[in-house]
C-alpha cells in the first residue's frame, strides 16, 4: 500500500510539474502569435485551468516532502510527548478542513456536471472537465494528511519531518525559505 499512495502522489505531482511546463509552453507561444496576429486569447482560459491544476495535484506530494510551510518553532521547544500530542491535533485538524474541501470540490463538480455549466470565456468546455483536478488534487491532499495521521499515530515521526532532516543532514537547504 505504500508503494502505490507514494505512486499516486509522485504521479500527482509530476502531472502538476507538466501543467506548469504547458502554462510556460503556452505563454511563450502565446507571446509569440502575438508578434505575428494570431488570436491568442483562449490561451488565458487555458493557462487559468492549467494554474489551478498545477496548485492542486501538487499538494500531497508537497505535503509529504515537508516543502508546505509549517511554523515549528513552538513545536521545535515542546518535549517529544507534547510534540506527538500537538502534531496528532494538528493533523486532525488539517484532515477535518481538506476532507471537507474535498468533498465540497467534488459537490460543486458534480453540479457543475449536472447542470452542464460552461465557461464564460473563448474556450468552452464543459466546466467539470477542468474542475476534475480540483478534485483529485483536494482528495488526494485529503489522503496524504490521513495517511500522516496513521503514520503519526502508529508512532513513527512524520515523514515530512524525517525528510526534511535527512534533506538538512545532507548539508541540502536549497528547499527552506
Amino acid at each position: 500500500m505504500r508503494r502505490v499512495l507514494d505512486g499516486l502522489y509522485a504521479f500527482a505531482g509530476a502531472l502538476a510539474a507538466l501543467c506548469v511546463f504547458a502554462i510556460f509552453a503556452l505563454m511563450v507561444i502565446g507571446a509569440a502569435g502575438r508578434e505575428f496576429g494570431w488570436r491568442v486569447g483562449v490561451f488565458n482560459d487555458l493557462v487559468a485551468w492549467l494554474c489551478a491544476a498545477a496548485a492542486f495535484l501538487a499538494m500531497a506530494q508537497a505535503f509529504r516532502n515537508g516543502d508546505f510551510v509549517r511554523v515549528t518553532l513552538l513545536l521545535e521547544r515542546m518535549p517529544v510527548r507534547l510534540r506527538r500530542v500537538f502534531e496528532i491535533g494538528s493533523l486532525a485538524v488539517a484532515a477535518l478542513a481538506i476532507g471537507y474541501l474535498a468533498w465540497w470540490a467534488g459537490r460543486f463538480t458534480y453540479e457543475s456536471w449536472l447542470f452542464q455549466d460552461m465557461p464564460v470565456g473563448l474556450l468552452v468546455v464543459p466546466l467539470w472537465i477542468p474542475q476534475t483536478t480540483f478534485v483529485v488534487g483536494a482528495t488526494l491532499f485529503f489522503v496524504a494528511v490521513l495517511d500522516e495521521l496513521w503514520t503519526v499515530l502508529r508512532g513513527a515521526r512524520p515523514t515530512y519531518v524525517r525528510l526534511v532532516e535527512e534533506r538538512h543532514a545532507r548539508g541540502d537547504f536549497s528547499e527552506d525559505i
